[in-house]
């Protein structure tokens, strides 16, 4: 009976919400869409592509996880032909199974800077989101605290909160450490880190500019777009007041993530797909989608006044790839470390 309640669940998961935007004057063209974002305002963007090219999307929203293992499931009678993922382990792990295939497009090669896209061609950067600490000065010196290895100082101890080891954002952030600064000072920095938290871990980003705002603990780690959606009050005043009383830490260089895209393997509608990737990832399409969600688009800083006010940002050389690749180290390291 477990397992049919969970066989169940998981089917649901992958299916609650289904929308198709067609021009009046559309022909039988289309392109079906297995997105892992859950913007409203994304759909925007699939309404304005569908009324210049006459191709109608329709679009299967899910959580991430669930998307790859629908894929997986189906096989060759899967209907995906644009697969949207979140985190660059999420995207990267779906090429690495197989649920991807490698394209060749002039236009997804020359918007899609270095480093935000396969060697492979198998898929392509969309947004860019910067992991960023988020702190209460009544509670922490803010001065004092400049890059995410300032977390394991023992001054913190006690004051520091984080989103659950199941995070791809923290899975991410670990693989960026063990490449920028080696698997022995990682190693070193999560146990000081692990050791000053006291609050039981998050389930989300929200949560702890929450507890932070409450001062329930003085700092945590977060992506920055989560706290300006708080200040815009897209989640309601209580929360913009919450936000209000924190102030934003962008280390310099930062930790970037994505979300990006990629043809489905067995993709019926391989040419329409293509369309809609390269329109995704062109300035048009990126700033659509990454506008109203305060992430940054592919080339340039959000423009909202909100974010501008984070501080500019210098991403360092990590590529997606690199971050896909030590997701497994990453994750034994943190288990490791006691990061629940």
């Amino acid at each position: 009976m477990q397992k049919l309640k969970k066989f169940i669940y998981s089917a649901l998961a992958c299916t609650f919400l289904v929308n198709v935007y067609l021009p009046a004057n559309s022909t039988e063209k289309e392109v079906r869409v297995y997105s892992g974002r859950h913007y409203n305002t994304d759909r925007n963007v699939y309404k304005k592509f569908a009324e210049e090219t006459g191709i109608k999307v329709r679009l299967i929203e899910a959580a991430g996880i669930s998307l790859l293992e629908r894929l997986k499931r189906e096989g060759r009678n899967s209907q995906a032909d644009l697969i949207l993922l979140v985190d660059a382990a999420r995207i990267t792990n779906a090429a690495k199974a197989g649920l991807l295939q490698s394209i060749n497009s002039t236009s997804l090669e020359d918007d899609v800077p270095n480093g935000l896209k396969d060697p492979r061609k198998q898929w392509y950067a969309l947004t860019r989101r910067v992991r960023v600490m988020v702190a209460n000065p009544k509670v922490v010196d803010v001065s004092k605290i400049k890059d995410y290895t300032d977390l394991a100082d023992p001054s913190l101890k006690g004051k520091v909160c984080l989103r659950n080891r199941k995070s791809p954002y923290n899975q991410s952030l670990v693989s960026n450490q063990i490449i920028n600064k080696g698997t022995e000072s990682t190693k070193n920095w999560l146990n000081g880190m692990i050791s000053n938290v006291s609050q039981p871990f998050f389930p989300g980003d929200i949560s702890i500019v929450r507890a932070v705002s409450k001062r329930k603990c003085g700092i945590g780690i977060v992506n920055h777009y989560y706290v300006a959606r708080m200040l815009a009050g897209v989640n309601g005043r209580r929360d913009a007041l919450y936000a209000k009383k924190t102030t934003v830490l962008t280390p310099n260089p930062a930790h970037v993530n994505i979300s990006a895209g990629g043809i489905a393997k067995y993709a019926a509608n391989k040419d329409n797909a293509i369309k809609l990737l390269e329109f995704l990832a062109s300035p048009v399409g990126s700033t659509g989608l990454a506008a109203p969600t305060f992430e940054h688009p592919l080339r340039e800083v959000n423009q909202n006044e909100i974010v501008k006010n984070f501080g500019d940002f210098m991403p360092d050389n990590v590529s997606m790839e690199e971050l896909g690749e030590k997701n497994s180290l990453a994750i034994k390291m943190m288990k490791d470390a006691g990061w629940e």
